[in-house]
Parts: C-alpha cells; sequence; structure tokens
C-alpha cells in the first residue's frame, strides 16, 4: 500500500464530517478551510471529495432511490408532479403518483403507500434522494422515522449522487411515447405514468442488469433466465468453436448494486455489523 494511503480509521472520521449535521451542507472546498479554522487538517479537498458514503444493495427492498420531475401541463409554467420511487437493485418503480404540487406530506403518503405495497418491515430499507424541500421536509422525515426507514441524502452540489432516478427519468422523458404535447389534466397524466410505470417494469430489457426487466429481476427471476442464456451461448459455441474468438458472451447475475464507484472501500452494514444479507454503506 502507498505510503500516501488514509487509513481506515482517517477515512472513517472524514466520512463522519461529511455526514454530520455541522459539515453536511457543505462541498469540500468549504470543509476544508472551515476545518483549517479550528486547527484540523484531515485531508485535501481531492481526497475529501473521493471519500462518498457508498450504499450498496444485495437484494430488492433494501435500497431505494426516489426524485421528483416535471410534466408540462397546458398552463404555460406551471406542472405537474411525478413522485417515483425506483429499487436500486431490481430498477423496478416501485412507487409513483402524480400530483399537483411538491410538498413533504404528499412524499409522506407516497413513502407509507409504497412500504405497505412492498411489505416492507421496519429497519429494512435505505431511501436515497437529493436534496430537495419535500425530500428533507420535517413531514416527510418523521414519517420516515414512524416506518424504520433510513433516509440518505446526496452530498451538497453533486450532480451523479442520485444516478439511478436521474436515469430512470431520461429513459422516461426520451421514449418515442413520451407526449409531444402538454398534459390537459391531472388524470392524464397520471394515466401515462401508470402506463410507462408498467412497461418498465415488465417490458423493458434494462441494460444495467443484463437485459432482464425489472419486475423479473426484483421477483428474483433473473437467475435462472441468465443461467439459461448462459447454457444456449455455451451450446452453441461447443458446436461451432472455430466461430469464437474468445468466451461467450457475460450473462453473469449481478449480485450488488451500489450507488457510487468506490476504490478499496471499507464495508459496514447499516447498523455496523458485518453481514452479507443487509443493505452496506461504504466509506471510501
Amino acid at each position: 500500500m502507498p505510503g500516501n494511503n488514509l487509513s481506515g480509521i482517517e477515512r472513517e472520521k472524514i466520512v463522519d464530517v461529511l455526514s454530520s449535521s455541522e459539515y453536511g451542507d457543505f462541498n469540500p472546498h468549504q470543509i476544508v478551510p472551515k476545518l483549517a479554522d479550528r486547527g484540523i487538517y484531515m485531508g485535501s479537498e481531492a481526497t475529501i471529495n473521493a471519500l462518498k458514503l457508498i450504499i450498496i444493495a444485495t437484494g430488492p427492498n433494501q435500497v431505494w432511490s426516489w426524485d421528483i420531475t416535471y410534466l408540462p401541463t397546458k398552463v404555460k409554467g406551471c406542472f405537474f408532479y411525478l413522485y417515483m420511487i425506483m429499487d436500486v437493485y431490481s430498477r423496478k418503480a416501485v412507487g409513483y403518483q402524480v400530483y399537483e404540487c411538491e410538498t413533504g406530506e404528499l412524499a409522506a403518503d407516497l413513502i407509507t403507500d409504497t412500504c405497505n405495497q412492498e411489505h416492507v418491515s421496519k429497519d429494512q430499507v435505505v431511501l436515497h434522494s437529493d436534496n430537495g424541500g419535500p425530500m428533507k421536509a420535517f413531514t416527510m422525515l418523521a414519517k420516515l422515522k414512524e416506518l424504520g426507514v433510513m433516509p440518505s441524502f446526496s452530498r451538497p452540489r453533486v450532480s451523479n449522487d442520485n444516478p439511478y432516478s436521474e436515469s430512470l427519468f431520461r429513459t422516461m422523458k426520451y421514449r418515442p411515447e413520451y407526449p409531444e404535447k402538454p398534459f390537459q389534466t391531472l388524470d392524464s397524466a397520471r394515466g401515462w405514468a401508470e402506463r410507462f410505470a408498467q412497461w418498465y417494469n415488465n417490458e423493458h430489457l434494462h441494460s444495467g442488469i443484463r437485459f432482464i426487466t425489472p419486475a423479473d429481476r426484483h421477483d428474483g427471476k433473473d437467475i435462472e433466465i441468465l443461467s439459461k442464456r448462459h447454457q444456449i451461448y455455451q451450446k452453441a459455441k461447443d458446436g461451432h468453436p472455430e466461430r469464437w474468438t474468445g468466451k461467450t458472451r457475460d450473462w453473469r447475475h449481478i449480485g450488488e448494486v451500489e450507488l457510487n464507484k468506490r476504490n478499496n472501500p471499507i464495508k459496514t452494514t447499516v447498523d455496523g455489523e458485518k453481514t452479507a444479507q443487509s443493505h452496506t454503506i461504504i466509506p471510501i
């Protein structure tokens, strides 16, 4: 290990600072001088920026990501708001609704309905989001505490800390079926969102999970599907090995999904105990 690498304890101390209420809303370029004013040096801006809180899912209903996107209406400058919760492991849209405004109360209603629908127990799910108003509203945070859902937030002014929800909305808005004209009514917007979610969950072969539908992966069917694909490819290669210059296509099951990339992480679970069956928070 290079001599200039941080130790595990040093990494954990920096992550504690990044996650604290005192520094959680500041970026590394602000944190470093603030620490220096207190006589503390923990690392450079580049070092601290690289130490992200990584959340890993090893199965469905462990880590969810949610966000809100605008849907145009017939009134210029006015919008409907699509709230959507995605399971990071399976990519399934597990909860969604279109409302006429953005509020913590509506977000709390949606997370309650989604937890009930998915039969989620307390302390089972981490819910990741950006730092928007509804995400940090008192009503929403109180509901998460009541439900036993652990909130997780993107780092301030970091644009790629909520990539799965962003990717979902990008897929939605670049679909050929996305309406060219604004939605006329709230019901029409809700109907379209329902149709999109059904397509996305049950028909869309998602490239990030080996071209499996999110619903099949959420239900655990992807392992058998991928195994059969591997067998078919292997049989084809065995029949005509001269047509293959290397290995067959990689159809291995993806066991872990994480919110951010990592380098030599220190693995700990949400409650601090090491277990392969739960979502994992990794300070890197």
